[in-house]
């Protein structure tokens, strides 16, 4: 069946109440996308916040009268109707139309991620299989491309690394895969952690080599490599601990930085390490190196 849509411009602070407003009026669902390309880089915990020029989308069932939904919008708003029009919506094959959306991936020479509904494109090469899902992490996103070209590019065989903010566990598995004796893996969050769990036994790996923690409850064991694509503020503050948890000699690599951000993660890292060029993608950063002996 086709689908009757209503778009309507509005501000974050009208967002909550319009959408209750428009499910009560008998949409089927209600989503909010960016009307001015303005990414949310940073937003404060336990916050979801929405962009100052947000688009919501209602979705109607196609025989809906537009005329008397306009109306009973308009009795029941508090305010002038945000701009809004309506658009017609083809029906189509939502499930394929997404899957469509994700193919397989190379990273580096050797490196491959897999959605699980596709055939490898190289089966020798190193597989990791993958599908979208709750936590970030699919290798779509620079941040992450980057750190996945970096681990293909490094010599793992029987080293131990440590995942900060593992996400869906997609860098810590790919560091597995690649070589990794072991890899511990981190996150704030319980679903990420779940995340990265399944996404180990899909790729078959046992539960003994990606032990996964709350950062409260990780043992603070130096590991020969650390990644972390988290974000910039994290990484200036946490530059102790995570220092601390690369052993002299052994290697890190930051990401989940924006390009003007890259003076103050060099500062907090620099003394530590002996750091390489900066490699960027699309406007994100990653900063690597190897860890001094002692500081300067």
């Amino acid at each position: 069946m086709s689908w009757l849509q209503l778009r309507l411009a509005i501000t974050p602070d009208q967002a909550e109440p319009m959408e209750d407003l428009l499910l009560g009026l008998g949409a089927v669902s209600v989503t909010f996308m960016d009307a001015e390309d303005q990414p949310i880089f940073e937003p404060d915990l336990g916050t979801t916040p929405l962009w100052s020029h947000t688009h919501l989308l209602a979705l109607f069932e196609a025989d809906t009268e537009r005329q008397a939904l306009l109306e009973q919008l308009r009795s029941m708003w508090p305010q002038a109707l945000p701009e809004h029009q309506f658009e017609d919506i083809a029906d189509q094959d939502w499930e394929r139309s997404w899957m469509d959306n994700f193919q397989p991936m190379r990273f580096g020479q050797r490196l491959w991620i897999v959605p699980s509904w596709h055939a490898a494109p190289e089966p020798e090469a190193v597989n990791l299989l993958l599908d979208p899902g709750l936590a970030f992490g699919t290798g779509t996103h620079p941040t992450t491309a980057l750190c996945l070209e970096w681990l293909d590019g490094q010599h793992l065989d029987g080293l131990q690394v440590i995942d900060f903010g593992c996400g869906s566990g997609i860098l810590a598995i790919a560091a597995l895969l690649l070589g990794a004796e072991r890899v511990t893996g981190t996150d704030i969050d319980p679903q990420a952690l779940e995340a990265s769990r399944d996404n180990a036994q899909r790729n078959q790996l046992a539960d003994e080599r990606l032990p996964l923690y709350l950062p409260a409850d990780m043992p603070a064991e130096p590991a020969d490599i650390l990644v972390a694509n988290i974000l910039a503020g994290p990484l200036v503050s946490l530059a102790p601990q995570l220092t601390g948890l690369v052993k002299p000699g052994g290697r890190i690599a930051l990401s989940g930085i924006l390009a003007e951000q890259t003076e103050e993660i060099l500062a907090a890292y620099r003394d530590a390490f002996e750091l390489d060029p900066v490699a960027d993608k699309d406007g994100w950063i990653r900063v690597s190196g190897v860890r001094r002996s002692v500081a300067l």
